[in-house]
């Protein structure tokens, strides 16, 4: 039985088979650009594409940078307007002829990682940040997900360096964008994880995204008065997680 997981991102939509007892992939990883503009038709396009790059799956699920309330896309920070109160989930569905679960892409990641990864078994408060085109948050409470959290676009203003949303002082995005050094970047990553920590205080912060991927060049400079470790699942988190509730709603697993 192939479950698909498909990850749409500001700047590329991945996809891949996941094996359920381990969030591993069955298969290589199919990747295809984001369009530009990242509208509804040309994003549900690449998903059927990528979709097409491997066998029928018994059950789709898919990620959306944007608050996913009941299959509806309520926001869109990182893609194209058309996507606020779209109906994703219809969207999806038509186009691939099969049920599918959307949600927000960062709860998909900590799913995951709650499930196979850094949060296994973690007791409490703990919170997933994934740093990519924005900065994404999922919450769990003794492991069960608190949905469509947005703690990626805290207001920085009273904190002297910025103003505006976090996503826009420390995300990936902006890393690239403003050419930052790893210590530079993790200075700003340090300053929003202190914010988010002092209205939080969770037990554990697992740190995902693109970035968590070369975590040894700048997690190491980062100091918050909690556990802050990188996602074991990688960048690959989202896909696992929305492989796994697919399945969930779909009862085969």
């Amino acid at each position: 039985m192939v479950v698909l997981g498909i990850d749409i991102g500001g700047s590329g939509i991945k996809g891949a088979p996941v094996d359920l007892a381990t969030g591993l992939f069955t298969s290589d990883r199919v990747r295809i650009e984001t369009p530009q503009p990242a509208d509804t038709a040309a994003v549900v396009q690449t998903v059927v594409q990528v979709a097409g790059a491997f066998e029928a799956a018994a059950s789709i699920g898919i990620t959306f940078p944007a608050v996913v309330q009941h299959g509806v896309t309520k926001t869109a920070a990182n893609v194209d307007k058309s996507w606020v109160d779209a109906p994703a989930e219809q969207l999806f569905s038509a186009a691939l002829g099969k049920p599918v679960t959307v949600l927000n892409d960062a709860d998909a990641a900590g799913v995951a990682e709650v499930e196979y990864g850094a949060g296994r078994g973690v007791p409490g408060l703990v919170v997933m940040v994934t740093f990519g085109t924005g900065i994404g948050t999922a919450l769990f409470i003794d492991g069960t997900l608190v949905p469509n959290t947005e703690f990626g676009h805290l207001q920085m203003s009273g904190l002297h360096l910025h103003g505006g949303d976090a996503e826009d002082y420390a995300s990936d995005r902006v890393r690239e964008a403003d050419d930052l050094g790893w210590p530079q970047f993790a200075e700003r990553v340090q300053t929003y994880l202190r914010h988010l920590h002092a209205l939080l205080w969770p037990d554990l912060i697992i740190v995902g995204g693109g970035v968590s991927k070369k975590a040894e060049k700048w997690l190491h400079l980062v100091d918050v008065p909690t556990k802050v470790v990188p996602a074991a699942l990688q960048n690959n988190a989202g896909i696992a997680g929305a492989a796994l509730l697919a399945a969930r709603n779909a009862r085969v697993v």
